[in-house]
């Protein structure tokens, strides 16, 4: 059995430490990490991609947050093992959007029983 005044003491001090100016000091600290990591992004994917594919990639990050950034990290994984080697165009990046969407799209088949369909039609009379 627990004591409730004894709990009510750990969760009080656990507020406080929470409020307290270490937290701050963390939180400031995980925002400059945060920052100094895209900004290092950022100055990959400037190295490895001209302006156009550069502005393909950030519209695709608008419209699909997940997808782009997996392709961010992709290029990015790519370009520190020295598989790209030149600038990647936009006909390039559009070829590799392609390959990325038929591997993650998954396959679709409809089956249609026309043996039900007919049945139904037939109970109809009117």
């Amino acid at each position: 059995m627990s004591n409730p005044e004894l709990e009510n003491q750990k969760l009080a001090q656990l507020q406080a430490g929470q409020k307290g100016p270490d937290s701050e000091q963390n939180a400031k600290k995980y925002k400059d990490e945060q920052a100094a990591v895209q900004d290092a992004k950022n100055s990959i994917l400037s190295q490895i991609l001209d302006q156009p594919a550069r502005a393909r990639l950030n519209t695709l990050l608008l419209g699909k947050p997940e997808k782009g950034q997996m392709v961010e990290n992709m290029l990015i994984r790519m370009a520190q093992t020295g598989q790209i080697c030149t600038k990647i165009g936009e006909r390039e990046l559009i070829g590799l959007l392609e390959n990325v969407s038929s591997q993650t799209k998954p396959k679709t088949s409809i089956k249609f029983d026309r043996r039900r369909a007919a049945l139904d039609d037939d109970d109809n009379d009117y």
